[in-house]
């Protein structure tokens, strides 16, 4: 029985891990935590509309339904040469026919991001800015600025569309509590359109949003520094806050920056359609990446979702087994390529949806909510084998 060794316990690892297992493959994933976090819904933990523990599958719970193998340790080094991982623990692990990086991307480092908390950052963030928000709530007043980063050397590595939905979400709860006049909300961006990769109508549709709701928009200009009580812009003006959450860009992780695997200028592993890391000669290795860690080439509004990663780990399952038979009759993630979110506000939704022939954004008044809602619920179960996986899943 081959041995494949995967790295990180995100959407991409636990996903590769649970399909490996179905073809029985002897199987071994390593996180640096010890549960899977369901990011797309952590956004409602701050609100108070949600437990942070509703967020958390036990890594332990998915490997007695999946029988993998569980190690909960950090990775210190990859070596591609030496077909080897080295663990914080100090654990070197080289005995494996198949490794594959899971293990996302590392944040853009902006000058005073320690004066931000991050709802796609640390999961215990999301605890963090429940605290910072009950104490403005309690306080009766105050300035909010959310906001989201670029990365000029990798359009793809951008997420704001939990940015977009924590602020609706705490514009809604400011509103049920009857102060949300005593509250200056702000949206804030570097890029002059933020939200431009979801399409124009869509665009069209979050400026609307944000004037109907009296949202305050910030764009266009490049962040200086983030200081304890606002942001300072490349122009020397300042937007005032009592608390700002930002979402910085990925980049490349830390550990493959300071490996051997190929990578872009951003830092994200170069890999083909196939997920597969080539070796110099363009033959296949043993190495696949997958998720927000590899450097997904495509459209220019191309973005690293969830659905992409399990997408990336299904097929790479899938390459695996093919390889493994002796066929070359590959699956790649590019066709797969796609912009799919229910954008929540508390209250409702937006259904967003983009590929290379179509972009829209469809409003689910209050329905859209409970989507989502159920979506989450979702997740968890067809994660711990409880119910049936979508189909195409």
């Amino acid at each position: 029985m081959k041995k494949i060794l995967i790295l990180g316990g995100g959407f991409a690892g636990v996903d590769a891990a649970i399909h490996l297992k179905k073809m029985d493959y002897d199987v071994t994933l390593i996180s640096d935590r010890d549960y899977f976090y369901i990011f797309p819904t952590s956004i409602w933990v701050p609100t108070r509309e949600s437990e942070f523990e509703d967020m958390c599958v036990d890594l332990k719970q998915l490997q007695d339904a999946h029988k993998f193998n569980l190690i909960v340790d950090r990775v210190k080094e990859i070596s591609k040469k030496e077909n080897s991982v080295k663990l914080q623990s100090g654990e070197i692990l080289n005995d494996y026919d198949y490794l594959i990086l899971a293990m996302g991307a590392s944040k853009m480092k902006h000058k005073g991001l320690e004066n931000t908390l991050s709802i796609c950052g640390n999961p215990e963030h999301s605890l963090k800015i429940r605290d910072a928000l009950d104490a403005l709530i309690e306080k009766g007043s105050g300035k909010i600025a959310m906001g989201f980063g670029g990365n000029p050397k990798d359009s793809s590595a951008v997420r704001g569309g939990p940015g977009f939905e924590l602020l609706f979400n705490v514009h809604n709860l400011l509103k049920k509590k009857g102060i949300r006049d005593n509250f200056e909300l702000t949206f804030f961006a570097p890029m002059a359109e933020p939200g431009k990769r979801m399409g124009p109508n869509a665009l069209k549709m979050m400026d609307t949003m944000f004037n109907k709701l009296g949202i305050k928009q910030h764009f266009g200009k490049k962040i200086k520094i983030f200081e304890n009580d606002g942001i300072i812009f490349e122009d020397d003006s300042k937007l005032d806050a009592d608390f700002t959450m930002f979402i910085p860009a990925g980049t490349g992780h830390d550990v493959i920056i300071n490996s051997d695997i190929p990578t872009n200028d951003a830092g994200f592993i170069k890999i083909d359609d196939y997920s597969c890391v080539l070796n110099e000669d363009n033959s296949l290795s043993n190495i696949y990446a997958i998720g927000d860690i590899a450097a997904i080439e495509g459209y220019d509004w191309r973005a690293k979702q969830g659905h992409i990663a399990e997408v990336m780990a299904k097929n790479t399952a899938f390459n695996i087994q093919e390889r493994d038979n002796g066929s070359a009759n590959f699956k790649g993630y590019n066709e797969h390529l796609n912009i799919l979110c229910v954008m929540d506000s508390g209250d409702g939704a937006a259904f967003v949806y983009r590929d290379e022939k179509r972009a829209f954004m469809l409003p689910m008044p209050i329905f859209g909510h409970w989507l989502k809602k159920g979506w989450g619920v979702y997740c968890r179960n067809s994660k711990l084998g409880k119910i049936p996986r979508l189909p195409g899943m």
